[in-house]
């Protein structure tokens, strides 16, 4: 029986009121893509509020993007995502948080989302997320009440590289700080390089450069 991994995004499309635009990463959803298939898994999308998913780092994809994009089903299916409150967590032997910006917005406080996380990281299954997608995790408790990143080694956007894009005083917090303040262990690299930690069953990623290498771990992990 094929294992099924949720691709789980933000809906948000506004850094802050700068009235720039963001969203879901589009080389965090199509290297991790192209990764999971590959690999024979089957994969589903979802987003806070489903359906169309505003997508940043369109301008300049690169192959693996790019052919993401080319493939009119592919879009249509991404486009129709699930909305979080409608996720199933039983059908997932995985869930991987894409970042981009906007996560950092709407995917702290989406108690569907971290519902999901919970259950399938219970029930045995594996959790992953890159760059601002490890936002999605910080409010995340298990069944006894502790943060699932609680004691575990982890890693996502640092805050060398969001002052970097001089966005640290746009963000609602610093992802590293709130990681770390949750009790997790950052382990974190030179800004820009890649970075994967693999800690129990929770898979995390610094950056765009590290999202095939997080969905490399899980594939690992989920077999």
């Amino acid at each position: 029986m094929t294992k099924t991994v949720l691709l789980a995004m933000t809906s948000h499309d506004r850094k802050g009121d700068t009235g720039a635009s963001t969203g879901a990463y589009l080389p965090e959803i199509a290297h991790p893509y192209a990764v999971f298939t590959k690999a024979g898994f089957a994969v589903e999308f979802a987003s806070v509020r489903g359906g169309r998913v505003p997508l940043d780092g369109v301008e300049d994809a690169d192959p693996v993007s790019a052919a993401f994009l080319d493939d009119a089903e592919l879009t249509r299916r991404l486009h129709a995502s699930a909305a979080a409150s409608a996720v199933v967590p039983s059908r997932y032997a995985a869930i991987f948080f894409a970042g981009g910006h906007g996560a950092m917005w709407d995917l702290p406080d989406d108690a569907a989302f971290a519902q999901a996380t919970a259950q399938i990281y219970e029930a045995g299954g594996v959790v992953g997320a890159v760059c601002h997608g490890p936002a999605a995790l910080v409010n995340v408790r298990l069944s006894d009440g502790a943060y699932l990143v609680a004691g575990k080694q982890v890693n996502g956007f640092t805050n060398e590289e969001e002052r970097a894009v001089t966005l640290d005083r746009v963000v609602p917090f610093l992802l590293e700080d709130r990681l770390v303040e949750r009790g997790g262990r950052f382990v974190g690299a030179p800004k820009w390089q890649k970075q994967v930690v693999v800690s129990d069953r929770l898979v995390t990623g610094q950056n765009p450069a590290s999202a095939a290498g997080v969905a490399e771990a899980m594939v690992t992990l989920l077999r």
